[in-house]
């Protein structure tokens, strides 16, 4: 963050000084709302959490360095006293950005948007120091504090935004004001809070609207491949980018293919030549995350061969997401389980069909160990009983639903699609998936456990790992 006096930032928040014998004290060190991560000279940012009070922890802020705290009582320690503390943080950070004059890039969509994001931090960082949205921190209080993390030397601000609902996008786009604005696509995720997929598309094109005239520099990164996208071109000033596999994306792949891993390659078209694309990550989804992240570093002044010799070095920032590791015993765990959806709910299991040709070379098999996908209303029965359905159509050897009424729809939809007996089997929770998996694996499976971030199935692949690195432990 960029110094700011406490006087300063009380202005800008509008907010009153309490307990500060001198309003000359200068903010150097980053914005928390975690008092357990407060740096000398840094502002702590009091909000209520599901189980405390951060206006509790104000003291102890204080007392490891923090400067004051952003509050919305007094505390009885050095604090600006604000109506709303999360609206206080977006024009905090409104502020800094206006002050710096850093590039925002930012980006939306159904999925994809987290590893999306971290490739074009990955290429942006080419251009120039960049700051990016850490992990899935893309609401009303993780944007702010990500943009509260750029300094003087900040040359690309990346960052993720997040939509429950109508309004939500414009909110964040007011915060910090974006020159590039990426939408990668318009699912059904939260179809159920939207209502709808035109509902969810008017939401995502908030973005795009936000952005300034092509003439003052304002770039709408478009999906060529989704009709809803590509129909956002007709809601911005912005000069219009488009990525994909159609033949008229400027930004585009021909002759994608997939080795024996999963992994993709692919050639990469730009208006600035072309050049040949290795991916480290896993799943043919990633091509289009590619080529948003492609698109972004063109306009940031990448050549086609920059940027496919980083896209081939870019590696997963975030916790899992395709995090794919083979323990010790030759079984592979393919750790997916932030978050689900429809859409990346099949492209997972794509990637673990793709997979298992290599796997059954080794005498494996693929399992697919799956949980609910929240949040999808009235559609949530079809789109459960279709993706299990899936997995018997692409041959994955075995379905582990685990979990209440959903994964029983996941059950329902195998079985119906001819997936009898031991080959789909419906568990009660994490711990009895578990169970059975240690009783099952044997050398050369590959498991991909997949669920929304609710259902908490990170804990099956962990426990799955853990086992073995315990057991080699104890020889």
């Amino acid at each position: 963050m960029i110094a700011l006096s406490l006087t300063e930032i009380a202005a800008i928040v509008g907010g009153q000084q309490h307990d500060i014998p001198d309003g000359t004290a200068t903010v150097t060190g980053p914005v928390v709302i975690d008092s357990r991560e407060v740096r000398p000279g840094g502002l702590f940012a009091a909000l209520p959490g599901e189980r405390t009070d951060g206006h509790d922890h104000a003291g102890q802020a204080v007392a490891d360095g923090a400067v004051a705290v952003l509050a919305s009582r007094p505390v009885g320690v050095p604090a600006i006293v604000v109506d709303d503390v999360v609206t206080a943080l977006g024009a905090l950070a409104r502020a800094v950005v206006e002050r710096l004059g850093t590039t925002v890039v930012a980006l939306t969509g159904s999925a994809g948007k987290t590893s999306t994001k971290d490739l074009i931090a990955q290429l942006a960082g080419h251009a120039g120091p960049t700051v990016w949205t850490p992990g899935s921190l893309n609401n009303e209080i993780g944007l702010p504090l990500t943009a509260l993390r750029a300094d003087a030397d900040t040359r690309q601000l990346v960052l993720e935004m997040g939509a429950r609902g109508l309004g939500h996008i414009r909110y964040l786009t007011d915060i910090t004001p974006p020159r590039i604005g990426v939408v990668l696509n318009v699912g059904t995720a939260h179809v159920g809070e939207f209502g709808g997929r035109e509902q969810i598309a008017r939401a995502k094109g908030e973005l795009v609207e936000a952005l300034p005239a092509a003439a003052d520099g304002g770039v709408a990164v478009l999906n060529a491949d989704d009709p809803l996208v590509r129909a956002m071109s007709g809601r911005t000033k912005a000069r219009t980018v488009l990525f994909g596999e159609a033949p008229d994306a400027q930004v585009r792949a021909e002759h994608v293919r997939l080795d024996a891993a999963g992994r993709p390659s692919f050639t990469l078209h730009t208006p600035t030549g072309c050049a040949e694309v290795t991916l480290r990550l896993y799943g043919e989804h990633h091509v289009s995350n590619a080529l948003a992240a492609a698109a972004v570093a063109h306009e940031l002044g990448l050549s086609a061969q920059e940027t496919a010799t980083a896209l081939s070095a870019a590696g997963q920032l975030s916790r899992w997401r395709m995090e794919v590791t083979e323990r010790a015993d030759g079984v592979t765990i393919v750790n997916d389980a932030y978050n689900a959806n429809p859409e990346s709910m099949r492209a997972a299991l794509r990637t673990l069909a793709a997979m298992g040709g290599a796997a059954a070379e080794r005498g494996g098999r693929t399992w697919a160990v799956l949980g609910q996908m929240a949040e999808l209303g009235e559609e949530s029965l079809a789109e459960h009983d279709a993706v299990g359905r899936l997995a018997v159509r692409l041959n994955v050897s075995k379905l582990v639903a685990v979990g209440g009424r959903e994964a029983a729809w996941l059950r329902m939809g195998a079985y119906n699609e001819g997936s009898w007996g031991e080959e789909s089997v419906h568990v009660s929770d994490a711990q009895a998936a578990v169970d059975l998996l240690r009783s099952e694996l044997r050398p050369g499976d590959v498991v991909l456990v997949k669920a929304s971030r609710s259902v908490g199935l990170e804990r099956v692949a962990q426990e799955l790992l853990d086992a073995v690195e315990g057991e080699v432990a104890g020889r």
